[in-house]
């Protein structure tokens, strides 16, 4: 995926220079034996990335097949944008804030000629991302900071529970492109988050969302998907340890809670999944 990123210091595309990844302005890359490349800048922020268990957690979640409807959707979604390719062209996909990958390599698997960037601050998660599909390349990049990767370069974009920057999104995606956005809705969780001491969603999700796309996309349309999971304890656990309430969760008190929890726990998960293109 090397053809549409960017240096991280001057913008300048990167190419390899003898084993090496760089810009032509001398700016040099060494990617990770685990098969990741960072490309943080100097003002990317480091504090943000998951932690090693983090992603553990997210990784047996999602592994148990219990969001595999909102993959699907993401599918679904990803074809409605692309459907008007021509046969034969390649297509980029890039997801920021991957985490493990799941939901772009679920995409790439249903999309011909797809090839796929991740893009996540956690160097424990991008290691996890490259072996979510052959077609994968993993990045260490900031969210919030630019993004490494060229102009117009992207052409589906893809922020699922994720940190967004609609200006570098609308930045790096093609005229013809499309961004896929999955938001948790009120009723997302709804009978652990108390338990479980997890965060809730603010009733005014849907209103803050258009007005922070409105400058550069327009809206394609929005799905709800709602589905029961049915938990165990275990999944409970890491269903917690894997999302941001994980940053101030005391271990004693969550296992205690989850073991108040029933054996198997029904438990309501609702998103929306939106589709925009730039103005």
């Amino acid at each position: 995926m090397l053809f549409a990123l960017a240096c991280p210091h001057c913008t300048q595309p990167l190419h390899r220079f003898d084993g090496v990844i760089g810009c032509d302005r001398g700016h040099r890359f060494d990617q990770s034996r685990r098969g990741y490349l960072s490309l943080l800048g100097r003002s990317s922020r480091t504090d943000t990335g998951d932690t090693a268990e983090m992603v553990a957690a997210r990784l047996n979640f999602l592994n148990g097949g219990h969001y595999a409807p909102i993959a699907w959707s993401v599918v679904e979604a990803v074809r409605q944008i692309t459907a008007p390719a021509p046969p034969g062209v390649r297509i980029l996909v890039a997801e920021v804030g991957a985490g493990t990958a799941y939901y772009l390599a679920a995409a790439l698997h249903h999309t011909p000629l797809a090839v796929g960037l991740a893009l996540d601050a956690s160097p424990h998660a991008a290691r996890r991302a490259v072996s979510a599909h052959p077609w994968v390349g993993s990045v260490v990049a900031d969210a919030w900071s630019t993004l490494p990767i060229l102009d117009g370069a992207v052409d589906v974009a893809l922020s699922v529970f994720a940190p967004r920057n609609p200006d570098e999104l609308s930045r790096i995606l093609a005229k013809h492109g499309g961004l896929v956005i999955v938001t948790p809705n009120a009723d997302h969780l709804a009978e652990v988050i108390t338990p479980l001491g997890m965060l809730r969603v603010g009733d005014d999700k849907d209103d803050k969302l258009a007005a922070a796309m409105a400058p550069h996309f327009r809206s394609a349309g929005v799905r709800l998907v709602r589905f029961t999971m049915y938990l165990s304890r275990a999944d409970l656990r890491e269903l917690v340890l894997m999302g941001p309430a994980a940053r101030h969760v005391d271990l004693t008190e969550l296992d205690a809670a989850v073991h108040h929890c029933l054996p198997i726990t029904a438990v309501t998960a609702s998103v929306s999944v939106s589709v925009w293109h730039p103005h």
